[in-house]
């Protein structure tokens, strides 16, 4: 999962940033609602976490904006301005929750997983691809209902191709899906994190492969 912190405060953000990553969130940061705008516009995040307090104006006026680009994209609000009136202008302005300052990072996961549950969001919780079943809900991936240990990286390489199972995805698209913003990206290191990816999963059974399409992406096979 790719998350979208607006948050001007850097200490804040940093420590979100890492909270998130710990449970293998690909995380990007944006300081200002005009930044914000940018990113959103890349299609590639699948949460976004609002502060309203932004050098450039009160976040909520971010929520119509997002809505017109992205209809479906979940947004919780986390805000120091924690009142009844501010909470019910951010759910009514289109925010999916709203979260005041100061709040337990536990509390902040559980809200995620819930709003990952809803169906009209995921579709299918499970998505099976031969013997391989991936977990959109929880972000896991199984052969016979042994869990298949991967990293984050790999853990995104592998939602992005289940998500398109059977159609060939752009070299381009998988490293907007897996890689943040502020990665520094060498030419092969996406191809690192798939070369492991194939030997897990040949080593799990999950009789699917990943084929390399020369010069355009990847492709993921059923070979059961």
């Amino acid at each position: 999962m790719r998350v979208l912190i607006v948050e001007d405060e850097e200490e804040f953000a940093d420590a979100l940033r890492m909270a998130l990553e710990r449970e293998r969130f690909i995380v990007d940061r944006a300081d200002r609602i005009s930044v914000a705008q940018e990113a959103a516009m890349s299609g590639s995040h699948d949460l976004v976490l609002l502060d309203r307090t932004l050098p450039d104006g009160d976040g909520l006026s971010l929520l119509p904006i997002l809505r017109d680009i992205r209809p479906g994209l979940p947004v919780i609000v986390l805000s120091a301005r924690g009142d009844v009136v501010d909470r019910v202008a951010g759910l009514d302005g289109g925010a999916d929750d709203y979260l005041a300052k100061p709040f337990d990072i536990d509390e902040l996961f559980a809200r995620i997983r819930a709003i990952r549950r809803r169906p009209m969001e995921l579709g299918s919780e499970e998505i099976q691809v031969g013997e391989l079943v991936f977990d959109v809900t929880n972000d896991e991936a199984s052969v016979e209902g042994v869990r298949i240990d991967l990293t984050r990286r790999e853990l995104r390489v592998l939602a992005a191709l289940v998500n398109r199972r059977g159609r060939t995805i752009l070299r381009e698209t998988l490293e907007q899906a897996v890689f943040g913003f502020d990665d520094e990206v060498q030419s092969n290191t996406l191809d690192s994190h798939i070369s492991r990816l194939r030997r897990k999963l040949a080593d799990a059974g999950a009789k699917v492969e990943i084929h390399a399409i020369k010069g355009v992406g990847y492709l993921l096979k059923d070979l059961s």
